[in-house]
């Protein structure tokens, strides 16, 4: 699993966000913890996946990366419409490769 370096935090998960990370790397069950993902297919903008999923032998083998994590699937809503937000105010489009390219070169 590959983690963004810009990672989104919902607001419950901020308070606990070394924990839950730790957890989600040693592949520990997290309740109600969600991660947000590039798209799995074309047809989506991201993907939102219980973080329990990370451990699943399907998921392993795939190399995900983790844009944010949220806790309850309320705040995963949340704050996979701030990234979409965040991605058509910077780019004028929804297009996940041209905003992650767009923050590269701006941290450069």
């Amino acid at each position: 699993m590959l983690w963004y370096g810009h990672l989104y935090m919902g607001e419950k998960a901020r308070k606990h966000r070394f924990s839950i990370i730790r957890n989600i790397r040693r592949g520990a069950f997290c309740p109600g913890i969600y991660v947000i993902t590039p798209p799995s297919n074309g047809n989506n903008i991201l993907d939102i996946y219980p973080a329990y999923m990370l451990s699943m032998r399907s998921c392993r083998k795939e190399e995900l990366r983790i844009m944010g994590i949220a806790d309850g699937y309320q705040e995963a809503l949340i704050l996979a419409g701030t990234i979409v937000s965040e991605m058509y105010e910077r780019t004028g489009r929804f297009c996940l490769e041209e905003f992650l390219a767009e923050r590269r070169n701006k941290v450069r």
